[in-house]
């Protein structure tokens, strides 16, 4: 039992629009938010690198051999959409090696925009966020209803759904973590892709039954609540003042389950709805359990930042938003599109 993206309910109702996304690469631009200035020195090039239709992964591995360093000399914060152009952070360690010329990079799809040195190898997760444009083409609809919608999604943020990047191709990656928790082995690296994808499935199902409830963005009985910008979280404790000035002040989000080993945190009704969830998904549940996987917890409301919008003509929809590092674009395009 899996849900596509397109299954998945939505906060607002009937999306009021139907549009093409990404016709081009150049309808979805995606850039780092680092957060942070490089060193100035050390032995690893920083570059901020702009790709086209490019794998982030394959990027990487050509950055190493133009340098003439192993493929793990090469750091980065996060994977980014191929079909699309995004400028990203790369970390390069050349120790006791000059820099290459970094314009002779021979590759049209791949632009070296900048280069610096740095301290420090770029880990996986070390960003602050992204920042989107998105382009939505022969959009067909109501304009009156899209402009509500969005001005919901700026004041209420949307549910925080795991997009379809994490479920590999045709959601792919549900199936093969079954066949995983069954005995198949698998390598190192597709072992950590589909313990995610089976946790995401899960934390989408339990989402997706708060949606339902028009819970997603407020708390049940038993809440465990996320700080905004973290990992931290905290909880149950009872509903107040306090509590729902930091939920309108988008301090602290309602959460659901990265499942794991022992009981989710949570009680009364938010524990129950999640047990029951995790009961539908049990083998995967159970595959997490065995997988040593600890239980974490995620956001259930995302609020995009620096929201805007604009018809570029009668047909053409332009969205701008920046996004915690994590959350995905397509969950906010989706209450828009059909």
């Amino acid at each position: 039992m899996t849900s596509t993206e397109s299954e998945l309910p939505r906060a607002y109702g009937a999306p009021p629009l139907t549009a093409e996304l990404r016709r081009t690469p150049e309808d979805f631009l995606v850039e780092e938010i680092l957060g942070y200035d490089a060193d100035g020195e050390g032995e690893h090039a920083l570059l901020w690198v702009e790709k086209r239709g490019a794998n982030t992964d394959w990027v990487a591995r050509e950055l190493a051999r133009f340098a003439g360093v192993p493929p793990l000399n090469v750091g980065y914060a996060g994977l980014k959409d191929r079909h699309a152009v995004t400028r990203q952070a790369f970390t390069v360690q050349l120790a006791g090696k000059a820099d290459p010329d970094w314009s002779t990079f021979p590759h049209a799809e791949i632009k070296v925009l900048a280069s610096t040195r740095h301290k420090r190898k770029l880990k996986r997760g070390a960003l602050r966020g992204n920042r989107f444009v998105l382009v939505l083409r022969d959009a067909q609809g109501d304009p009156a209803r899209a402009e509500a919608t969005l001005q919901a999604i700026a004041t209420r943020g949307v549910p925080n759904y795991f997009g379809e990047q994490r479920f590999g191709r045709e959601g792919g990656n549900v199936a093969q973590a079954r066949a995983m928790f069954a005995g198949r082995r698998v390598d190192r690296d597709k072992r950590s892709i589909l313990l995610s994808a089976a946790r995401s499935q899960i934390f989408n199902a339990v989402l997706a039954a708060r949606v339902e409830k028009d819970a997603w963005d407020k708390p049940l009985e038993g809440e465990i609540w996320s700080l905004a910008g973290s990992r931290s979280w905290f909880g149950p404790e009872p509903f107040d003042a306090t509590l729902a000035a930091r939920l309108a002040q988008g301090d602290i989000h309602p959460s659901g389950p990265l499942w794991g080993q022992g009981e989710p945190p949570t009680a009364s009704a938010a524990g129950e709805l999640e047990h029951e969830v995790a009961a539908a998904y049990d083998d995967l549940a159970l595959g997490l359990a065995a997988a040593r996987m600890e239980q974490e917890r995620r956001p259930l409301r995302l609020l995009p930042k620096n929201l805007r919008w604009r018809w570029l003509d009668g047909e053409t929809l332009e969205l701008g938003f920046e996004l915690p590092a994590g959350a995905y674009a397509t969950v906010v395009a989706r209450e828009l599109l059909a």
